[in-house]
């Protein structure tokens, strides 16, 4: 059914956004004990960067708080996130319904944002993003409703 490869594509991008903040987690711990700043000033000379321009300030300036703690923190945050997003993964694949229910919420936790991002700077990428959400959560709903209705007579799942 294309509902089911639609929910499987989901579970799909949820695994992929889980295993990349996994990553970037990972990264975080390999800066501990390190210069964060040093690395960033590396960086952003290895860029051929301005390091006196408003971006690459904000950069080194972000670089020169990053203590230990801060590296820690981040990162555990980082692994929460990507520890959810990859249980989501898990549930929708196998169709689980709690997991339609936390898709379909944590999707649209996002939209009023990206809304008012929108109105306040609109960008191509803000409205794509929008949409993506958008469907996510229309797409979560119609499975949870469709779980909901009893099955036809007649079709496999008829008991």
């Amino acid at each position: 059914m294309a509902a089911d490869k639609a929910v499987r594509a989901v579970a799909f991008l949820e695994a992929a956004k889980g295993i990349l903040v996994l990553a970037t987690a990972t990264g975080l711990l390999s800066l501990i004990h390190r210069d964060v700043y040093e690395l960033a000033a590396m960086l952003i000379e290895h860029a051929h960067l301005d390091p006196a321009s408003k971006y690459p300030q904000i950069f080194l300036d972000a670089a020169a708080k990053m203590g230990d703690t801060r590296l820690l923190m981040l990162a555990a945050g980082a692994a929460l996130y990507a520890t959810v997003r990859l249980v989501e993964a898990y549930g929708l694949y196998f169709e689980r319904a709690w997991a339609e229910v936390l898709a379909a919420v944590s999707g649209g936790i996002y939209v009023p944002f990206e809304v008012i991002g929108l109105v306040h700077k609109p960008s191509w990428h803000g409205a794509a993003l929008l949409g993506l959400n958008f469907a996510i959560v229309a797409l979560m709903v119609r499975a949870m409703l469709r779980r909901r209705r009893p099955p036809a007579p007649g079709t496999p799942h008829a008991a």
